[in-house]
């Protein structure tokens, strides 16, 4: 991904807590010592709305309207006043229905909640870390919370999956807040998106209760952690061997959507931990998909990723509509290299006929993944009823 402009990284939730960085995870952010969370959230950019005017190109005169507000940094508005030229106060001009979200306003009520959950009985507070990176001037900010217990442990690994949440915001009239579920492999840094549907709250209308809204959603991810390790279980036991298969592990990658230079990097991590490179289980593979996108996607965090997220998680958890997507886009690249729309040369056929007899062994063990998928959703509900 892109660099930011800043990056935080934070361990406990306040200055009362004495909270140190997981050895695997302060290995991979060696630097200045970790600030408390609450810490973090305050040195944020901050927004409020001021007048906006237009100039009469005819009278030379500034003209006011009530139909803009600018949202601006209220500390930078002041350097200027000061005269620093380097201060850029101005984030976004609206219309007058948009609604400041600052992230005190969201992350402040998580701080009360993180007080009274509890993992084992120690409060979240006490074992929370991660990252807050700062985009466009502070005005776009993404941010990994993770809990250092709430964890799946795999079978000849020292260092644990940890859950957490993915979170942010902007003040650019995108989304006000978002949050999902999200797990980081301390193994090999491979970041896990989207383990829990998208929560998402506009610029528009009322803000919600956060409170009760964090309750919600930590309860999901403490749902997926109780999962998580069950659907690894069974993908590890799909094997998809590709001696048999038309396509090599870069073409399997390319054909699920996923550009050159990530299909490459992702077949690469798959083939060198699989036990043999021509046959690979779906965990496997969505581990080299996950570590594609976490070392090498060139695009920004946002929506450009998401669509390759849901790709990669496709593998992990839906392993049938996995297989259905590469066989409809190898039957479209067959009529493709067709002539004028003709049929499938018999190679074709024969090759779509071993994709298909995958899709028929998988039956079996699809149905492990359903009824493990729709109880869980079943309690995602709950959880936010």
């Amino acid at each position: 991904m892109k660099d930011p402009e800043t990056a935080t990284v934070f361990a406990g939730l306040d200055g009362r807590t004495v909270t140190e960085l997981p050895d695997w995870y302060a290995e991979q952010h060696g630097g200045p010592e970790p600030i408390s969370f609450s810490a973090a959230i305050r040195e944020i950019p901050q927004a409020v709305d001021t007048a906006v005017a237009y100039r009469n190109p005819y009278t030379d005169e500034w003209v006011e309207t009530e139909r803009f507000n600018a949202i601006v940094e209220p500390s930078r508005l002041q350097a200027e006043a000061d005269g620093d030229t380097e201060a850029e106060s101005l984030f976004h001009i609206p219309t007058d229905s948009y609604s400041i979200i600052n992230p005190v306003d969201v992350y402040g009520p998580l701080e009360e909640v993180l007080r009274e959950e509890t993992i084992d009985g120690t409060p979240l507070g006490e074992v929370m870390f991660g990252e807050i990176r700062r985009y466009r001037g502070g005005g776009e900010v993404h941010m990994d919370i993770m809990f250092d217990g709430l964890e799946v442990r795999l079978p000849g690994r020292s260092d644990p999956i940890t859950m957490g949440v993915t979170s942010g915001y902007d003040f650019f009239g995108e989304h006000a807040v978002y949050v999902e579920g999200f797990a980081q492999d301390g193994y090999c840094s491979n970041t896990m998106r989207s383990l829990t549907d998208k929560e998402v709250i506009k610029h528009v209308g009322d803000v919600r209760n956060f409170h009760t809204w964090w309750e919600e959603l930590l309860a999901q991810v403490e749902l997926v952690a109780d999962d998580l390790f069950e659907f690894i279980r069974d993908a590890q036991d799909i094997d998809l061997d590709f001696s048999e298969l038309p396509f090599t592990v870069t073409e399997f990658y390319t054909l699920l959507g996923f550009p050159d230079y990530l299909a490459e990097r992702a077949a690469g991590d798959a083939e060198a931990n699989a036990a043999s490179p021509f046959e690979i289980d779906m965990w496997t593979l969505h581990s080299g998909a996950t570590y594609a996108l976490t070392h090498f996607f060139q695009g920004k965090e946002g929506a450009s990723l998401d669509q390759y997220v849901r790709i990669a998680n496709d593998t992990l958890f839906n392993p049938e509509g996995t297989i259905e997507r590469v066989e409809q886009a190898y039957e479209q690249q067959l009529e493709a290299d067709g002539d004028d729309g003709s049929q499938a040369s018999l190679e074709g056929e024969r090759a779509l006929a071993s994709i298909e007899r995958v899709s028929d062994d998988l039956q079996e063990k699809v149905e492990q993944f359903e009824e493990r998928e729709d109880a869980l959703r079943d309690r995602f509900q709950d959880a936010m009823s």
